[in-house]
């Protein structure tokens, strides 16, 4: 049998996908208990319905590396554009309120995921820009594609394959054999690596390498 907290993210998920009015009082008839509850659990409405959200957002969000970060983001592509299709009320709630200078905090786990895989890319070799502007590269587009296809009678996958491809052309590169790599491409390298195996540095070293490495990288 589910508990008190469970029966209400359950509620409110099941008003917000129906489209119908989350109210507390709604709410909580659908759950079977009293609003004391819900504030007790989540303090406000709000925090249920963010808790709803974030619950949504984080299933499609974990993609486990496969040990080939072009392939992984290309999933978690996919992944995102299925999940706003699949849940076009959620997605409205976390891409539809935006706030000036107020990064989302529910949606923030999708940025760390991509900075960590263009920083898996950028250890091989493959980045050519910082991971951190990757990142943001491909989620903003990725948020773009997603809301144009919800928008479109029939959604067009192929115009988000095509999209994604352009991204991550514009962000990666494949050495050939034999082509020697970039200044920005080694430095990205570089910085990767150090961050993840520093050595003997000391902090105030670590810090003027990586001051050094991103004047490179740019």
């Amino acid at each position: 049998m589910q508990n008190a907290r469970d029966r209400l993210l359950l509620a409110a998920a099941e008003l917000l996908e129906g489209g119908g009015a989350v109210s507390t009082r709604a709410v909580c008839e659908r759950a079977g208990v009293q609003a004391p509850t819900l504030y007790h659990h989540f303090g406000s409405k709000q925090g249920l319905i963010d808790a709803v959200v974030n619950h949504g957002f984080t299933q499609y969000t974990a993609v486990e590396s496969s040990g080939d970060p072009l392939e992984d983001l290309r999933t978690g592509w996919d992944r995102h554009v299925r999940f706003g299709l699949e849940h076009p009320t959620f997605y409205g709630l976390l891409y539809g309120r935006a706030e000036p200078g107020k990064p989302c905090a529910v949606t923030a786990p999708a940025h760390a995921a991509l900075r960590e895989r263009f920083t898996e890319a950028a250890a091989r070799g493959l980045l050519k820009v910082p991971a951190d502007d990757a990142a943001e590269q491909l989620l903003a587009a990725n948020v773009g594609i997603t809301l144009t296809l919800i928008t479109q009678p029939e959604p067009d996958f192929g115009l988000s394959g095509r999209l994604r491809e352009t991204v991550l052309a514009g962000v990666l590169h494949t050495p050939s054999a034999g082509t020697p790599a970039t200044r920005a491409s080694t430095a990205l390298t570089l910085r990767a690596l150090a961050a993840d195996d520093p050595g003997d540095l000391t902090p105030g070293e670590r810090a003027l390498l990586g001051e050094l490495l991103d004047r490179l990288a740019r």
